[in-house]
């Protein structure tokens, strides 16, 4: 099954309102052609409305970087599904590693919130990813196998096809290491085969799995030529017009 490649640009903790509408101004300007595959953009809270204007009349899709599961209520710090889309989101970040490792939201939470994008029309895109450790030791698809079976807990066939997954090894993020073509595209057949098992194959073989952690310009081809990488989550070089526009240039 061809599977509609997907191309996002997490943003992090990066760009004042300036600076974002600039950034997405220009990745608006090189994206105008792409009929065959989605780009998407992951701004910060703070700048998710201005930068969804900018691009109102592009095809670049927006998302939050995470999201609460409750439609309102007393959650300090957190923004609800309601709040993404009335800002011009469609789609959130879960369980980035970075959300797991350092403010320690585990595959319950990650679930919740799977559930809650879900629950308000965000098309979920749910993280997952092994710390260096854990490769070291033999354990990498156990980790993902339990952080795939517990993000997805209770999620429906229907839901699932409309959830996309990605892979982000945890020491390749930021670090300027990078699986090779064969450790992700390893990862990403085991990833579908787990979801074969757990949902329809058909469901399965629609699901894009993306690949988060160090893409960048000399590498994004070969990953994108692997079988079963559909996309992938791009964070520094996201942040950096001319290398983003590249990315999602990809042959």
């Amino acid at each position: 099954m061809k599977r509609r490649p997907l191309l996002a640009g997490n943003w992090k903790m990066h760009t004042t309102v300036i600076e974002a509408c600039h950034l997405a101004a220009e990745i608006g300007k090189c994206s105008t052609a792409l009929d065959d595959r989605d780009v998407l953009l992951a701004p910060p809270f703070t700048v998710l409305s201005e930068v969804a204007h900018v691009l109102k009349d592009s095809k670049i899709l927006i998302a939050s970087q995470n999201v609460c599961w409750e439609e309102q209520g007393a959650f300090t710090g957190e923004i609800s599904p309601t709040m993404v889309r009335s800002a011009g989101g469609t789609a959130a970040i879960i369980g980035h590693s970075e959300r797991r490792q350092i403010f320690h939201e585990d595959n319950e939470m990650v679930n919740k919130r799977v559930h809650g994008a879900l629950r308000f029309g965000l098309t979920p895109i749910l993280c997952i990813g092994e710390t260096l450790e854990e490769r070291e030791g033999g354990g990498t698809l156990k980790v993902l196998e339990e952080q795939v079976r517990g993000g997805l807990a209770g999620v429906s066939s229907d839901g699932m096809a409309k959830t996309v997954v990605a892979y982000e090894p945890v020491w390749a993020i930021g670090t300027g290491k990078t699986a090779t073509k064969e450790q992700a595209q390893e990862v990403h057949a085991f990833v579908r085969k787990l979801l074969a098992e757990m949902y329809e194959k058909d469901i399965a073989d629609s699901v894009r799995i993306l690949y988060g952690g160090s893409v960048n310009v000399n590498n994004v081809d070969e990953l994108m030529a692997q079988a079963d990488i559909d996309g992938a989550l791009v964070g520094g070089a996201a942040l950096n017009a001319e290398s983003f526009c590249r990315i999602i240039n990809f042959t």
